[in-house]
Parts: C-alpha cells; structure tokens; sequence
C-alpha cells in the first residue's frame, strides 16, 4: 500500500527514543511499502548508514560528527534499539529500500555551534510540545501521558488505524504550532527549510511514494506549502566547516542525558525492556527486577513477583491508567520487594530502570588513525571497553600489567580519561596500582582532539608532552608532567621535560611553589625504577630543589603569615618531609640539613603555631626530639603567654589531621595532661573563638581514639598524669624503649613489607 499522489509523502512523527513510536514506525511501513525513506539526521552519516547493517553493529550508538580541523567541536545522533530512526533504517535495509538523512547537514550546525544560527536568543524560553499536549489532557507528567497514548497503545491492529495515529499526532503538533508559532526554537526553521528541500529532490526522483521520520514537532512545517526561494532565503550564508562523521559506541546511561536530538530520556532500560517485551511488559520487568534483587543475596520469592504485578495493576487502575507505567512498578517494586526501603530501590533504577548498555561498531568504521592503535593495544592487552564502573588491579612486576599501567597514564596524559587511578584495597606497595575504568561515549571525542599529536598512543603522548614542557608557565606544572612521563614510560619526552624543568626551577624564587614542585620529584626518584624506567636525571634537579627549599624556608615561614597561609605552608612542610625522606636513601646529609630547618621551626616564637606544632611533630616522629623536649615545646606553647589562638594553632599543626596524633595522646600521658591543663585554663571569651579549630583537630581521629581519650580525661588526675610530672608511663608500658624486645619483631615486618 503506497501513499497515493493526492495525500503526498507520509511524514511519521515520532518521540525520539520511544518504543511505542518505533513500534508503529515498523507497523506503518509494512503497511504503506514506500520506495524511499527519508530521516532527520545529518546528511554526512548517508556513506556510513551501510554499516548499519553489518554484524558487527549493535546499537545503542551514535553518529558523531566533528569539525575536520577542531576535532572538540563535536555533535552526537544518538540511536538505541527501540529509537524509530534506528528502526526505520534497519527496516529500509531489509527491504532494500533507499535511506537518507535529510537534517540540516552538521557542516552548518557545527559551525554556527549549539545555540543554533546567529541571531537566535539565548535566554529564549523553549516550548516543551509534550508538556502542553499533556497539560491539555489533564496530566501533570508529560511522561505519564505519553506512555498512556502512546507506549501503552502498542501498534496492533490494521495499518489505516497505525497511520491514523500519526495522523492524530500530526493535527495536534499542528494546533501547537498555530498557537506557538516556533515555540522559540528558532533554529527549526532554518532545519525544516533544508528538510523541504530534500524532500523535494526526493519527490523528483520518486514521486510522493516515500515516507519521512521526524520528530513529530516538525511535521506540521514539512506538510506547509512553502515555496523554494522562500526556503533558499532561510538557508543563504550559513557558515559551513568541513567535518568527518563516524559511528561510536553509545551507552544507555548516556542516553539519559538531554543530547543529541536534545532527547534525553530518564529511562532508557525500561524504555528497551517495552521494546523487546512484546506481551505481559509488566510480569516481565518484575522478573528481572526479581532476578537482580536475588544476585544482591535479597530474599525475592515467585510470590513476591505475583504480588507486585497485582499491586502495580490496581495502581494503574485506580489512576485509570490502561497498564501499569514505571511509576507505578516501581511503587509496587518498594512496598513488596524492598520492604519500603528505597536503598534497594535505587539499586533497581541505576541497573534496570537506566542501565550500563553498551554499544558496539564495526571495525570497518572510518576512525583517526590513533584510535585504530588504541583498538589494537586494548585488544592485545585484553582491556575490555566496559559502560559500568571496574576496578583494574595491577601488579608492575607483570610484564602485561606494566604494559596496561602505560597505556592508561599515556591516555590520561592525553586527556583521554578512560581510567582513574585510585587508591588499592589489596594493600600497599610501589609495584601496586589500582584503576578505575568506566568508557563514556565522549572518549571517542577525546581521541578524535588527540589525534592532532600522533598516530600511534605512545607517540602522541610524547608529542603531547613536549608541547606541555614548552608552554608551561609554573614549575609545579613541570614537575607534575615529569611524574607523568615516568609513569607513562615516555623516555623520548623526558630530556625536554628536563630541560623546562631546570630552567623554571632556577628562575623560580618562591618557596610555596618550591615546596609544591618537590614531592613529585621525589616520587619519580623513587618509583620509576618500578616501570624501567631511568630516573636518574632527576636527581640533580631535585637535590638543588631541595637545598633551596632549606635555606630559605625559615623565613619564607615568619613573614606575618595569616590563618589560611599558615594552614597551606604547614601542608608544605608535610610534602617537603616526606620527599626528604624518599630523596635521603641517596643523600644522607640532606636528612640531616632539613632537621635542622625543622628544629629551627620548632623553636622559633615568630613562626605560626600550627607550624612549629607541625615541625615538632615530625622530629618527635623522626626520633630527633626526645619527649622531654616535646614537653617543653609544648608547654611553651600552651603557657599563659601564649595566645589561645596561636596555642590552637600549635595543637592542631602538631595532633590534627591524619597523621596519628590521636594515637600519641592516648600513649603519652605528659602530652595529654599538657593539653588538657591548657584547655581547661582558656577564658571563656577565647575558648569560644579557639573552639573550631580544636573541633578540626580532634573531630579528625578515630571514634575508638576519641572514645579513649574522652575515658582518659574523665578519670581526672588520676587516669592522666599531670602536666609536670616526670616520666611515669602508662599501664603496660615500659618507661624506656626495650631495643631486645624491639628487636625481636624486625625480621616479621621485613618479611610483612616483602609480602604487601
């Protein structure tokens, strides 16, 4: 059955993204048989619809278009299994009936960028047509209405009734643009006219035997009688780039984000299960949902399953509703299965309700060189791309693990996040990495921009590199990117990070930056032998790094410092210590200098109290400053002369944090009799103005610490022993250090260390 000359081509409007649209998509061209069919798309993705059909395609996927010299200007046609476009396009293939885009092509879009073509309002408010139809029929949802006319109507029946539901659908977009006009989607009317134009090169070549899928909105102006010069008119001087247009993988949690056909749906697995369900859509969810609650080790019975249906069908009943919609499962899905809770119900709506679907493309889609090599690289190492969240544990003592390490930090380097590096839950060591990788369909963006440093991922990266070295303008941009190539293995790009990096670090005279910039130096000092890496010419950089940091650190620290500068010079110092310590395997000396730097801290009444607490703390630690002097220090800190701010200070640089200073209290009694001596003696007005920090500082410890210590000062002088007593240790502990005993464990935490 053709459309017959006199009723002119059928324009299917449709929802994009709607199974019941799709549905009746299918229905309606096995019922009219047209010659040709014609979709909203950009013309470019014509050379790529044969893919369509091959095997190796499985949507949800997305033409993606970008321009050929900025691959980041970019714009995604996203199509899922149940879109009515997608379907359409597999039907014209089956049928070997001609398929075209007939959008306005993306070498206009893209140019006059997402906001459409100059003189378009930005702050123009957009009229929503389901909103209003659904407002009109008495509905507050625009979702719950379009299920109920249309998800919910299936597509049975004869095809007169199938084309006359698109007939209603038309009359009613009609009414709307009567009444609204454009509906302030100005940039409509520029896509209609290139529309009508292809129509009409359409009806040249094969009469009004065709059928158009659109977006219901536009069928009213493709019906319009408009005359070929007023089109040409709308369409004069648009500026127009050259693009390239390829085929990616799309997800379903992509598809729940306004893009594309700026249709985004807020669930798209329930929207597939409709789909593919073709009878009892309900029962059948419920099962699923029952299936994915008992691999959560939830106790779900068929009687649960049962339940729910009959529940879910009195709600819709109730509301008059002709079949249950998600709102309604999903409320039967929380009284029966979830016990009311919504924990478990969120479960449900991020796995079923949204879904980690992801699509896949042919190899033989056209795609930048350097994307072929990641293709090729993930296929080798195994590295599966994967729409959910996966943890990636590597051991670097692998040959393949080390060899997946480098190409994550060469993607990440080339701003291609497709891992995260995170912290292990396997345990600690420097042959340990943890990542993890989620693929987003924008990747494939990412790579496109990328693609500009190289063909291949290592050389790319490198590229990448060099250029960074160049046009960095601080020196902790450059001692972040060397970390970056030693992780990366980026040995080609090492001698131009060093050479940027010598000559900002002799230039650069201020010692926050200094003190910033040394600790990635450090860690690339001490780790890139773990990947094979040599690191040794670092070493120059990071010692006269580190001798510059010494000298002029003390009085970088006693300029008048306010709170927040104080707070971000102690976390300096905390950086500067531990890279100390890892650059000291091979420089001695230099333990030693820095020693000196923080007793000097310690002990100097014009520096800040959060760090001479902070430097006080590290010698304790360091066994260069015996308990009797941390008394001392301490005592001088929190003596009357002191001012409460500067005391809270001290005790926050030396017990705040994470750095066990909870710990210390409960197994010093002097340290904490000191405190809490000091705390009970501050005025109420100071106490007031101190009490934040010290909520920081105390709130930051473990509740079994902070329980002990609450015990400890409740027992009163008695369970504490006071500020002035002398060495009295606590219960079960020796006043001096036992070496024997001590000793005695070494050979277990080497062979604990060798093992982690």
């Amino acid at each position: 059955m053709s459309p017959s000359p006199s009723q002119g081509p059928l324009l299917l409007g449709v929802r994009h993204h709607g199974p019941g649209s799709a549905r009746a998509v299918r229905a309606a061209l096995e019922a009219a048989r047209p010659e040709a069919v014609l979709i909203e798309g950009p013309p470019e993705g014509d050379a790529l619809l044969p893919l369509a059909a091959e095997k190796g395609m499985r949507p949800p996927v997305a033409l993606l278009a970008h321009a050929a010299d900025d691959p980041g200007r970019a714009a995604f046609w996203p199509l899922a299994g149940f879109s009515p476009e997608w379907v359409a396009i597999r039907w014209a293939q089956e049928h070997d009936v001609p398929v075209r885009f007939i959008d306005l092509p993306a070498a206009h879009s893209l140019a006059t960028g997402a906001d459409g073509p100059e003189g378009d309002a930005s702050d123009t408010v957009r009229l929503d047509p389901l909103a209003v139809l659904a407002e009109t029929a008495g509905y507050d949802d625009p979702e719950r209405w379009w299920e109920d006319v249309v998800e919910h109507r299936g597509a049975r029946g004869a095809g007169q009734d199938v084309l006359g539901a698109f007939e209603a659908l038309g009359d009613a977009m009609g009414a709307l643009r009567e009444a609204y006009g454009d509906g302030g989607h100005r940039r409509d009317l520029v896509r209609e006219a290139y529309m009508r134009q292809r129509m009409r090169a359409a009806r040249r070549e094969f009469g009004d035997a065709y059928a158009v899928v659109c977006g219901a909105w536009h069928v009213p102006a493709l019906r319009a009688r408009t005359t070929v010069a007023a089109d040409k008119a709308l369409l004069s001087g648009l500026p127009k780039v050259k693009v390239e247009t390829t085929w990616v993988p799309w997800t379903h949690r992509r598809l729940a984000r306004a893009g594309g056909y700026g249709a985004g749906i807020t669930s798209p697995g329930w929207y597939a299960h409709l789909f593919t369900a073709r009878d009892r859509p309900v029962e059948r969810w419920l099962t699923k949902v029952a299936g994915l609650l008992r691999e959560e080790d939830r106790q779900v019975s068929s009687a649960h399953v049962i339940e729910a249906v009959r529940l879910a069908e009195t709600l819709a009943a109730m509301r008059g509703r002709p079949l249950p919609g998600l709102t309604e499962t999903l409320e039967a899905v929380r009284a029966v299965m979830c016990d009311g809770s919504d924990i478990p119900l969120a479960l449900i709506e991020d796995r079923l309700v949204v879904g980690d679907v992801l699509g896949e493309v042919p190899d033989g889609a056209p795609v930048v060189p350097l994307h072929r090599d990641l293709t090729r690289q993930q296929r080798t190492l195994r590295l599966k791309a994967e729409a959910q969240d996966r943890e990636l544990e590597l051991d670097l003592r692998k040959d393949t693990d080390t060899a997946k390490s480098l190409l994550l930090h060469r993607l990440r380097l080339l701003g291609i996040g497709w891992g995260t590096p995170t912290a292990s839950r396997a345990g600690t060591g420097t042959f340990r990495e943890t990542w993890r990788l989620r693929w987003e369909p924008e990747l494939s963006v990412r790579i496109a921009e990328a693609g500009i440093w190289g063909t291949t991922v290592l050389g790319a990266a490198t590229a990448k590199a060099e250029a960074d070295a160049a046009g960095a303008e601080e020196l902790g941009e450059v001692t972040a990117l060397a970390e970056q190539c030693l992780l990366a293995g980026l040995a080609q790009a090492l001698p131009a990070v060093l050479r940027a990096l010598a000559d900002r670090a002799a230039l650069d005279t201020d010692v926050a930056r200094l003190a910033k910039a040394l600790p990635a130096l450090a860690r690339s000092l001490r780790y890139g032998d773990v990947r094979g890496t040599d690191a040794t010419a670092l070493g120059a950089v990071a010692a006269g790094l580190a001798e510059r940091i010494c000298v002029a650190l003390p009085s970088a620290c006693t300029a008048g410092l306010d709170a927040d500068a104080a707070a971000e010079m102690r976390g300096h110092v905390d950086g500067v210590h531990g890279a100390i310590g890892l650059l000291a395997d091979t420089d001695e000396g230099l333990r030693e200098r820095w020693s000196a730097v923080l007793t000097v801290l310690a002990d100097r009444d014009t520096v800040p109290g959060v760090i001479r607490g902070r430097a006080a703390r590290l010698l304790l630690d360091d066994g260069r400053l015996p308990a009797e002097e941390t008394a001392r220090l301490m005592g001088l800190a929190l003596s009357p002369a002191s001012s409460p701010a500067d005391a809270a200070g001290w005790i926050e640089g030396f017990a705040g944090g994470s750095s066990g200073g909870g710990t210390l209290l409960v197994h010093d009694d002097r340290l904490l009799g000191l405190i809490d001596t000091w705390l009970v003696g501050v005025p109420e007005r100071a106490f007031t103005d101190v009490l934040p920090l010290l909520r920081r500082t105390f709130g930051a410890y473990e509740p079994g610490v902070k329980r002990t210590l609450g015990e400890l000062v409740r027992r009163g002088p008695g369970g504490a022993v006071a500020a002035g007593s002398a060495s009295a240790a606590p219960a079960g502990f020796a006043p001096e250090l036992d070496p024997e005993r001590a000793d005695a464990v070494v050979g277990l935490v080497r062979m604990l260390l060798a093992a982690a």
